[in-house]
């Protein structure tokens, strides 16, 4: 039997724990994988695009475990009643091939993703931070906005939709959150929201080439958390943000950043930073306060791993009945897959 986390149990675990807490112990253990960068077989995500969206298998291994996540992404799909993104995982044992933990990752990737996004702003926004702007409203701002409040002591949400009803929700969500001193501002456009914050959070859905951040949008000193543009022809910031002379630029993993990633639009050539190298001190992140840091985010396979490991364990630590299933025959004689007797039944009668 494979232990399974379905939507009921995640949003179970979600409550029980709470959602600030569940973000901030995910981080410590994204950060942990990070740091052991070089233990783990890397490759960009294996993509299967149509011309409404993208099916993608993201594969790692530390040698020990393997996980892959399924994973789509469908903007059109609002309009249709259903979800933008859903996406399923597989924890397995490298020693035996078994699945440890089959789970549902549309959830844990809205986690995993806002804790990624805040332990990389945690490492190069400046400390003073206290406000953010969060421009795109839909089912990842509500996560994104948690884990800025967490991890950052983030106090002023400057947000913005092109859908106000996508900004209604996230305020009334928002409200059932214990988030102390938090202040919500509704802004009328991005550049509005972008004024004078000191992150600025993009996270919006549409599959195309698009302008949410303009180079007069930019301040010194902000820290840009790109996380929209995600997959070939799908970016958010105007190219000349990422070319200004002030700017940094960092990424999960490059090979994949320079398909998919903001970067996609720039020369092969052009200079980044992979995020391990920063977490792990080989390599330098905002050198002045003046900076403009940019994490152009993507999304990677070590985030879902780090993520699926983090709630096998979660999921054993809590008690109750943990639900499995039966995804894997348990077979008296392994060599015999037309026997009718499981090898429990066998090893009860002996």
């Amino acid at each position: 039997m494979v232990d399974y986390i379905g939507v009921e149990r995640i949003q179970a675990l979600m409550a029980r724990v709470g959602v600030s807490r569940l973000l901030t112990g995910l981080a410590q253990e994204i950060e942990a994988d990070f740091l052991r960068w070089s233990e783990f077989e890397k490759s960009a995500r294996h993509a299967i695009h149509s011309s409404v969206g993208v099916i993608e298998l993201m594969p790692t291994s530390d040698g020990k475990l393997y996980s892959f996540k399924y994973v789509n992404g469908h903007p059109k799909n609002t309009a249709e009643g259903l979800l933008t993104v859903t996406a399923f995982g597989v924890l397995a044992d490298v020693n035996t091939g078994y699945p440890l933990l089959l789970s549902e990752m549309t959830y844990a990737t809205a986690l995993r993703t806002a804790a990624t996004s805040a332990l990389a702003a945690r490492a190069l926004a400046r400390p003073s931070c206290r406000s953010m702007a969060l421009i795109g409203n839909g089912a990842q701002s509500e996560f994104q906005a948690i884990a800025f409040h967490a991890m950052l002591g983030i106090r002023e949400l400057r947000v913005h939709d092109t859908d106000p009803r996508a900004t209604d929700k996230l305020m009334r969500n928002l409200g059932t959150q214990r988030l102390p001193g938090l202040h919500i501002v509704r802004c009328e456009s991005a550049a509005a929201a972008a004024r004078g914050a000191d992150i600025v959070t993009t996270v919006t859905a549409d599959k195309r080439n698009a302008v949410i951040l303009t180079p007069d949008s930019i301040e010194p000193g902000m820290h840009v958390n790109a996380l929209g543009g995600d997959c070939p022809g799908k970016t958010e910031l105007h190219a000349d943000i990422l070319r200004r002379a002030d700017a940094r630029v960092f990424v999960e993993f490059e090979p994949q950043a320079r398909i998919e990633g903001e970067i996609q639009q720039l020369d092969p050539g052009f200079a980044v930073t992979e995020l391990s190298a920063v977490l792990t001190g080989n390599a330098r992140g905002r050198i002045s306060a003046q900076d403009v840091t940019i994490f152009d985010s993507v999304g990677f396979a070590l985030e879902d791993f780090a993520t699926l490991r983090f709630l096998y364990r979660l999921n054993r630590e809590q008690g109750g009945v943990r639900p499995r299933i039966d995804l894997v025959p348990d077979l008296a004689d392994p060599k015999d897959l037309f026997s009718s007797r499981p090898a429990m039944a066998q090893r009860a009668r002996a």
